[in-house]
């Protein structure tokens, strides 16, 4: 019932946000007098905002056309190389770019939000780095005929896009960065991959914002997982996906609902974005507006996880701790962390994360103690908030040329042999 609710008043809203949209542009025509003087200009932006702020959002494009190096344009050439149900691999190359570039797969979290929501992150790799990026379906869009997917099923997904990366890098060893909720499953994989002593081994895995340890300063986000038993998420965010989709009858944690927790985590910011955009389109400032605009546009597309990723992940991640205490399985398999002797370790955190707290990234750089120290790397980013270490100035700016040293360092590691 709670997802029926929500499409009946997605519909209701769409409806009101398409009235407030041509009446704010009737209000703003040359050919109305009222866009002249009065109250018209101050009525339209306000009937703008508000059909921004109630409009649907579909999945955004990547629409990374080119990118400058050294004062030339390159074009930039983006492709689906791998096809699954729960998720596709990408690929973004240029022209600027050798063939022995190193190749980096980023690993998208699956947590209501497209990979696109990582398109600055592929931006600034791009001028270094062939940038692959996992780019996970809406599970209610899945037919409930391609089976389960959960956190054992993601960590299958990364180890073969990684096989493919090495295929197509000619059997060079990839890199793999994890943003936020990923951490864990790629910290994972790496382990699983080294004890193998997998040939698609990443040479380098940074892990940036990630809860490998949300024992350490926990956040409120951290605390509501603590706070409930398992069987609440089940029976109180689990939804079954509407007939009007192709994943009809599909258990999902639905995408709204990931939004409105974190809308709510900050409401007042959001609101006062939105008002700070009224007042641009007051004065006439289109181009401050229009930034405000193009990241809800961003942050307000949200799509859906399937039941039991998210429930394995609340359980094993934030509840357990499975993976600090040493517990966490894959398929029966115990992973066992000191195993990482081949994969160099870079951990990042942002002062001031407010969802993945100071030290949880660091702990996988203790947890792996079969890894020599010399490389092993911590960063901490100065005034950086969850967001800003994987976008904006400070992640262009300072943050990336650390994940571009420490790739460039650690980029020809051999892998050893079986013993």
């Amino acid at each position: 019932m709670l997802y029926h609710a929500y499409e009946l008043q997605k519909s209701w809203l769409n409806s009101a946000s398409a009235v407030a949209s041509i009446s704010a542009e009737m209000l703003t025509s040359p050919a109305n007098p009222l866009s002249y003087f009065g109250i018209g200009p101050m009525a339209a932006s306000a009937l703008d905002v508000f059909a921004h702020a109630t409009a649907a959002y579909g999945k955004p494009a990547f629409g990374i056309q080119h990118i400058d190096l050294d004062g030339v344009r390159h074009p930039v050439e983006e492709a689906t190389v791998v096809n699954r149900p729960f998720g596709d691999l990408k690929r973004f190359r240029h022209t600027g770019l050798p063939v022995s570039s190193p190749r980096l797969l980023i690993v998208a979290p699956m947590s209501g939000h497209y990979a696109t929501l990582l398109r600055g992150t592929v931006e600034r790799m791009l001028q270094s780095c062939i940038v692959y990026i996992t780019d996970w379906a809406d599970a209610k869009l899945v037919p409930l005929h391609e089976g389960t997917f959960d956190l054992d099923d993601y960590i299958d997904y990364l180890i073969a896009f990684l096989e493919q990366i090495r295929v197509e890098g000619q059997g060079e060893r990839p890199h793999m960065m994890a943003v936020c909720q990923p951490s864990v499953p790629a910290f994972a994989a790496t382990a699983l991959m080294n004890l193998h002593k997998d040939p698609a081994t990443p040479r380098t895995l940074t892990m940036m914002g990630g809860p490998i340890d949300t024992r350490c300063s926990p956040t409120s986000v951290n605390n509501m997982a603590m706070e409930r038993p398992i069987e609440w998420f089940r029976h109180s965010v689990i939804a079954d996906v509407p007939m009007n989709y192709r994943g009809a009858g599909r258990k999902v944690y639905p995408g709204f609902m990931q939004l409105a927790s974190f809308m709510s985590m900050n409401l007042g910011n959001h609101m006062m974005s939105h008002y700070e955009m009224f007042k641009h389109l007051t004065v006439g400032d289109e181009d401050s507006a229009k930034a405000t605009k193009d990241f809800y546009d961003e942050y307000r597309a949200v799509c859906d996880m399937t039941a039991e990723f998210y429930l394995q992940t609340v359980e094993e991640v934030f509840q357990k701790h499975s993976i600090p205490n040493g517990e966490f399985r894959h398929k029966g398999e115990i992973v066992d962390l000191t195993k990482i002797t081949d994969t160099a370790l870079l951990a990042i955190e942002g002062e001031r994360d407010d969802i993945s707290g100071l030290g949880q990234t660091k702990a996988a750089l203790d947890l792996a103690t079969g890894l020599p120290g010399k490389k092993k790397r911590y960063y901490m980013a100065e005034g950086a908030g969850h967001y800003g270490i994987f976008n904006g100035s400070k992640w262009r700016q300072t943050i990336a040329p650390v994940v571009e040293e420490f790739i460039s360092k650690h980029g020809k590691a051999k892998l050893k042999a079986v013993a």
